[in-house]
């Protein structure tokens, strides 16, 4: 399969209205467990400072779900990055989350953390490219226990990642490479 031309993609805070599409899109990944709508509404409208969206023309090629940790504002908490299967491996992913720390209103980040199940080996590499890109560690701890999730489904252990303490994002990313990550 051919990966679209990524060099056009456009990414912006989403808006309320594209929570629908992203909840579908959560679904069309199959690695992602796919909420309620109201979850994406509510992240697209509340938390829209933190989350991001990439479209090709009216397309939607991925999402960010992220939010400040209230106990720790430093911190981002990216709570799920999908990617639509037609662009998956072209980067996408890594350039929502630069798109991210390079806002001013996160200018503060210092670190940040996502839980990822074992079996997610795109969202382990991103977040270890992530450390490399700024040159910094990426440490991994148990976080959710698979007894934790209810035992009518079936859910693997989360492991959670934390990276940092990060640098300025818009400093480190002005030296990193642009176009297909």
């Amino acid at each position: 399969m051919k990966i679209p031309n990524v060099s056009n993609l456009t990414f912006r805070r989403p808006h309320v209205t594209d929570g629908a599409a992203i909840w579908r899109l959560a679904a069309e990944t199959k690695m992602l467990d796919a909420n309620s709508v109201y979850a994406y509404l509510m992240m697209c409208d509340i938390f829209a400072d933190t989350c991001a969206v990439a479209s090709l023309a009216d397309r939607l090629a991925g999402f960010a779900t992220a939010f400040r940790k209230p106990a720790e504002p430093d911190t981002l908490f990216v709570w799920q990055i999908g990617v639509h299967p037609d662009f998956q491996g072209a980067g996408v992913g890594r350039r929502l989350l630069r798109h991210l720390l390079e806002r001013e209103a996160l200018s503060g980040i210092r670190y940040v953390e996502a839980t990822v199940g074992p079996g997610n080996q795109p969202s382990r590499r991103l977040f270890l490219r992530l450390a490399e890109d700024f040159g910094t560690r990426c440490r991994t701890a148990e976080h959710y226990r698979e007894t934790l999730f209810p035992s009518e489904t079936v859910h693997d252990a989360e492991l959670l990642y934390r990276i940092g303490p990060l640098d300025d994002a818009r400093s480190v990313n002005a030296n990193l490479p642009t176009g297909r990550l």
